[in-house]
């Protein structure tokens, strides 16, 4: 474990903590720390971790903490809060990183990351859709195990991509669909026209019909107050067998537990990267349902998304120090 600090001797200066850093965000990170030359100290840990003791005692002193792979729970929240003046999400869906009304209530600013992994993220949701129509992992590792029965695919091209979400990953989402030679559909709660127009998508006026008309679905919706539980039980009702479901926004958007009690009956594969949970523990019931893919959160994590996320971190917390409200949350 190394730690890298900057301006040591400036205790004039706030201190500006990274707890817990992967390994690949290390050098884009220190590329970046120049950013905060003469507005802040840097204390960088250049390892992660998920012990709440080791953050705290890692944040000391800290005005500004950088969240990065660890959520701010209610413990560790009331155990920062005296001394940190600001947390710097390394990502987007903060809500369910942080209870941001506590936050507003304290005065504390959050800010977040926008943008910053559009086409990453789509290119995950894209190789969950393929792992569950094609299987190539699951055969890899039938041959590694001596096995050469093979497995029937599912053809893409001419099947129906249904998007719950049409933002920035959206609508990267629409454009690899494109390639492949799949009709798209779309439900947001307003769709601009000349996105619509400029991908060739068709707008469909509820989830419910979008999710019975869809033999592709993948979720792009941000996590807020509006979008919280916003794909019902009763949405998830209208998949039709054989539907491949992929969610890559959070788990939150859909009602709790109404994903796993629908999975559980076997008839819609389906590619997860985000959970109710996390890390996933190792008896969720989803481990035990068969035609499910599950990944670790990771659908961002690409090098020109790292680029993209490090710089938005250090200029939110170097903005803030400085008076400015570059991606405030609150």
């Amino acid at each position: 474990m190394d730690v890298i600090e900057t301006q040591k001797d400036r205790t004039d200066l706030p201190l500006v903590v990274m707890p817990s850093v992967i390994a690949s965000m290390v050098k884009p990170f220190t590329d970046l720390l120049g950013l905060l030359h003469d507005v802040a100290r840097v204390r960088m840990w250049t390892d992660s971790t998920l012990d709440a003791d080791e953050i705290v005692r890692r944040c000391e002193g800290a005005d500004a903490v950088a969240v990065l792979g660890f959520h701010v729970t209610d413990a560790l929240y009331v155990r920062l809060r005296d001394h940190v003046r600001c947390f710097a999400f390394g990502g987007t869906g903060v809500a369910s990183y942080i209870d941001m009304q506590r936050a507003k209530r304290d005065g504390i600013a959050v800010c977040n990351v926008v943008r910053y992994g559009d086409h990453a993220v789509a290119e995950h949701a894209m190789a969950l859709v393929l792992e569950l129509a094609r299987h190539a992992g699951a055969l890899d590792q039938d041959v590694r195990a001596g096995h050469w029965r093979g497995r029937d695919g599912i053809s893409l091209h001419g099947r129906t991509l249904g998007l719950v979400g049409f933002g920035g990953i959206g609508q990267a989402m629409a454009s690899i669909a494109a390639g492949f030679g799949m009709e798209i559909l779309a439900w947001n709660s307003h769709l601009h026209a000349d996105a619509v127009k400029r991908y060739d998508v068709r707008p469909v006026d509820s989830i419910r019909d979008l999710f019975a008309s869809s033999d592709v679905v993948s979720l792009h919706l941000p996590l807020l107050d509006s979008t919280r539980g916003v794909v019902t039980a009763k949405d998830l009702d209208a998949l039709r067998p054989g539907t491949l479901f992929v969610n890559t926004a959070r788990a939150e958007i859909i009602e709790e537990g109404a994903l796993t009690r629908r999975l559980s009956r076997g008839d819609v594969p389906a590619g997860l990267d985000v959970f109710e949970r996390e890390p996933l523990p190792k008896d969720d019931p989803l481990l035990r349902i068969p035609g499910v893919v599950v990944t670790p959160h990771v659908a961002w994590r690409t090098d020109e998304a790292f680029r993209g996320l490090t710089e938005q971190v250090i200029r939110s917390m170097s903005s803030f120090l400085a008076g400015g409200r570059f991606n405030r949350v609150i």
